[in-house]
């Protein structure tokens, strides 16, 4: 395993990191129920690999993911840097005192290396977070008693507000969790920016949970020459970003555990042929894509808070990159997940007013009957 500096931390972590959010599972009555069992010898597993990074969260695995991450790491816990999470509810100091202490408690652990706000936004940031007595001021108490070692926040915001954040929480910050592959780079002048302050870099969803290393025939030929897989081009990809520290890819088997931990060892960045060859690859992909829709914004706000844009994205992924499981599990989240509060194309009513706005004149109220048809599970 590949070991680097993250950012000013002092630390070496493994460019390959555990994301346990889709631990081991299997479906009983109709329900998925997580296997306890295989989870903690998957998580073992990472180590033996060398992977000394583990994030988990309260929500993760039906609430079982830090629970099951704290039994996995009892022989090894001073050996590995364990991240988790605080969904930051309202603006009480209270409160976020509350939910640390629950998942130290369920973690069995004494202290956490790296502690994010979840899934934050600027406006959560200014309002929520950064207040008197608030979250904020909580956690620098934690820090101070060696509770929370490193401050953190993970996001899901527009990325121009990302460099914004780091700036209102300026030498608050050690690192920074958000997401980043090769077909969503909206992050990368944000990363660059945080990179520039020195906080570490995690990027989530480097082989979209795996969905990326899917086989896909689409994937595997934006690289010229004898590809392995499309979790290779993937993994080149992002490794090839200096800003990037550690890629968290959540895995729920060996074998795909294996592979990414292969692959990491092993990978070489893009050269020069092959980023100009992945580039222009791209541009005709984003070109195909582009028919479906632009993403210029024009048709928002829809009245009935579907979010046009960022649905037809999933479209795409399903429609020209040919990785639909990850297009139907992201359809999945929305209304679920903090970054997916709106509704889903199901919820049209069909008044047009999308329409009337789009500069490209689409057909958006039949597109979103087809997008809801093609990615439902």
């Amino acid at each position: 395993m590949r070991y680097v500096e993250f950012g000013k931390t002092g630390i070496q972590v493994s460019r390959l990191g555990f994301g346990c959010m889709r631990l081991p599972a299997y479906e009983k009555d109709g329900k998925t129920v997580f296997d306890e069992e295989k989870g903690i010898a998957l998580i073992r597993r990472a180590y033996e690999l060398g992977v000394n990074y583990f994030d988990t969260a309260p929500g993760y695995c039906d609430t079982l993911s830090e629970i099951i991450t704290g039994k996995a790491v009892k022989g090894f816990r001073e050996k590995i840097y364990l991240s988790t999470k605080n969904p930051i509810e309202n603006a009480s100091g209270d409160d976020y005192d509350r939910r640390l202490e629950t998942s130290l408690k369920k973690l069995d652990t004494g202290y956490i290396d790296f502690y994010h706000f979840w899934g934050i936004s600027l406006d959560t940031f200014i309002n929520k977070i950064s207040v008197p007595d608030g979250p904020l001021d909580r956690v620098k108490k934690w820090k101070e008693q060696g509770v929370v070692r490193h401050i953190s926040f993970s996001f899901h915001d527009s990325p121009q507000n990302l460099a914004e954040i780091i700036r209102r929480g300026d030498g608050v910050f050690d690192s920074l969790l958000c997401q980043y592959n090769l077909l969503d780079r909206s992050n990368e002048e944000g990363m660059a920016f945080a990179h520039a302050r020195g906080l570490g870099i995690v990027i989530m969803g480097p082989v979209g949970g795996g969905r990326l290393g899917a086989p896909s025939r689409v994937i595997q030929d934006l690289l010229p020459g004898k590809v392995q897989s499309s979790a290779e081009v993937a993994l080149r990809f992002v490794f090839t970003n200096p800003c990037i520290h550690i890629a968290l890819s959540g895995m729920s088997s060996v074998e795909m555990l294996e592979e990414n931990a292969a692959l990491a060892d092993n990978i070489n960045p893009l050269n020069e042929a092959e980023k100009l060859q992945l580039e222009g690859m791209m541009k005709e992909n984003e070109r195909l894509a582009g028919l479906y829709c632009t993403g210029c914004r024009y048709c928002m706000p829809c009245p009935r808070n579907i979010n046009i844009p960022e649905i037809f994205t999933l479209m795409n992924y399903h429609r020209v990159y040919k990785i639909t499981d990850f297009a139907r599990e992201n359809y999945a989240q929305i209304g679920k997940v903090p970054w997916r509060q709106y509704k889903d194309a199901s919820a049209c009513v069909e008044c047009g007013v999308c329409e009337d706005k789009c500069p490209q004149k689409l057909p958006i109220r039949n597109q979103l009957k087809e997008t809801h048809k093609a990615l439902v599970l």
